[in-house]
């Protein structure tokens, strides 16, 4: 096949940014009221690929803020993006692309500017065993081989579409999933010989999968996006989680779980 916890005061300007433009949003913030006990829930969505960076983050924000509970909602950034201009109750955003970052703003859910704080870029990943033998993103463009990929609407399938177009590959997917999770969860269970997915997640999956690199990945570098969001009903807290993600500690721990950090 081979012919083919928490330093809260870091990036203050940032911050205080989300903080100021969150207090305009605030006549929004019936839709998440303090709860019974006088603590607040931060609802935060998120794109799937940073559930295991973002969980991390969320409890180093409890444990500096023991009045607020930080409650995720991870998925597919497109889906999330429609359901927060929709009017989901939601504090902060942050998405695997500008451009799903921006059917929030284009509808001025978005208390603030978003700011870019991490970048992905894909990967192959094979089962464990690669029984398939994959070697090199052109195997991927055999007939025999069984490959999952993101839908193209999802930042991880549009960023496999470009490599791919770079590459000049024609790859006929066996199935096409909403996320990225779903995709490499195809090949954890064994269902197909290789997928295109963020390297962030081979790393969440290791020992389950085995990931390849491919020159061309840079091509498809995505930048995430956060935001503080003018329905939040603290904004004062969502500017602090915003603040938290973009912190020292942020990018220590986005930076283990395979992130890079600009």
């Amino acid at each position: 096949m081979t012919a083919r916890r928490l330093s809260r005061w870091a990036l203050m300007a940032p911050l205080a940014l989300a903080l100021a433009a969150g207090a305009a949003g605030c006549g929004a913030g019936d839709q998440a009221a303090p709860r019974a006990d006088g603590a607040t829930t931060l609802t935060v969505f998120a794109a799937a690929s940073l559930t295991g960076a973002f969980t991390e983050l969320g409890r180093a924000f409890e444990a500096a803020h023991p009045e607020t509970t930080v409650r995720f909602n991870f998925g597919s950034s497109a889906t999330l993006a429609q359901q927060i201009v929709q009017g989901a109750p939601a504090d902060v955003f942050a998405a695997a692309s500008p451009a799903t970052m921006k059917t929030v703003t284009d509808a001025s859910s978005a208390a603030a500017p978003p700011v870019t704080f991490a970048r992905n870029s894909l990967q192959i990943a094979v089962p464990a065993d690669d029984p398939a033998g994959i070697d090199e993103l052109a195997d991927l463009a055999d007939p025999k081989v069984k490959v999952a990929l993101c839908a193209e609407q999802v930042p991880c399938g549009a960023a496999a579409a470009k490599v791919l177009d770079a590459a000049g590959l024609t790859v006929t997917p066996v199935t096409l999933e909403q996320g990225v999770k779903a995709t490499l969860t195809k090949v954890e269970l064994g269902e197909v010989d290789a997928a295109l997915v963020y390297r962030t997640d081979v790393l969440a999956a290791a020992g389950r999968v085995r990931g390849i690199d491919f020159p061309g990945a840079e091509k498809a570098i995505n930048d995430y996006p956060v935001a503080a969001l003018s329905s939040a009903a603290d904004p004062e807290a969502a500017g602090r989680f915003v603040g938290l993600v973009l912190s020292g500690q942020g990018r220590d721990v986005l930076t283990k779980a395979g992130f890079q950090v600009p």
